[in-house]
């Protein structure tokens, strides 16, 4: 054992952690069912605190993702690798309330001023990761589709239709299975980057062992989100924009209670 009082420490240290956060659990922990529920609430509780700041932050990230989205091509590709940037900027304005502080438009941006690459390259895998995906999707659907017509002579008859059917069908259910951990990799993500200053591929593996854990929570937490979605559309989708801030700040709520014990 060295004898130098200042010398640093050898042994591994924990994420700091302020005592009201509590500490930091690398991979996350699993969670009562309830808890799905839970975030919610804790989405809505940061929501309450400054309603009108959520909602015009919700009103420039729609013309933002708008505007973009409609260049050609290039746009939707923007979208999707700058999607966890915006992400992480919003985890930072929901820490900031979380911690008594206030939420600001600016908070949308700042992703792009601290973790831009580190966020930009979670976007990049998740894209590769779709495209890959699709990719998939079209072969095997293609295969089935020259299946149907070779078989026939050109002229499907009723049994290699409904094979067909039952091949683009798999096809939908191999790309729903595909794309689950990915959204599950992603999902933390950009909170684990920007608030525990983890590696895109650290982040998202963090990210996927916390969703893993949680999976029952997680399907209480989708059916009454989407219970709200269908709800929130129903006046012009207006509803949508009390519903975007609560789903954000559930997020949060979630990722403190999965990745933080007391």
């Amino acid at each position: 054992m060295s004898s130098n009082p200042y010398a640093a420490p050898k042994a591994a240290v924990a994420d700091a952690a302020t005592p009201s956060q509590g500490n930091f659990v690398p991979g996350g922990r699993g969670v009562a069912a309830g808890r799905g529920w839970d975030w919610i609430v804790g989405g809505w509780e940061l929501f309450k605190k400054q309603p009108g700041m959520w909602i015009g932050l919700v009103v420039v990230g729609l013309v933002i993702f708008i505007v973009v989205g409609i260049i050609p091509l290039v746009g939707s590709l923007a979208l999707a690798v700058l999607g966890p940037v915006f992400g992480g900027g919003v985890v930072l304005g929901c820490r900031a309330l979380d911690e008594g502080g206030e939420l600001e438009i600016g908070h949308l941006f700042a992703g792009f001023k601290d973790k831009l690459g580190t966020l930009a390259a979670v976007g990049a895998i998740n894209l590769v990761a779709q495209i890959v995906i699709m990719l998939v999707v079209m072969l095997i659907s293609g295969v089935g589709m020259f299946a149907l017509f070779a078989g026939s002579g050109g002229e499907p008859g009723a049994g290699a239709a409904a094979g067909a059917m039952i091949g683009m069908l798999l096809a939908v259910l191999i790309a729903l299975a595909l794309m689950l951990p990915v959204a599950m990799a992603v999902w933390f993500a950009p909170a684990l980057v920007v608030l525990n200053d983890r590696g895109a591929v650290e982040a998202m593996k963090e990210s996927f062992a916390g969703c893993l854990k949680n999976i029952v929570p997680f399907l209480l937490y989708g059916i009454v989100l989407m219970v709200a979605g269908v709800i929130a559309m129903i006046p012009i989708f207006l509803g949508l924009l009390v519903l975007l801030p609560v789903a954000a700040g559930s997020l949060y709520a979630a990722y403190r209670d999965v990745y933080y014990s007391s």
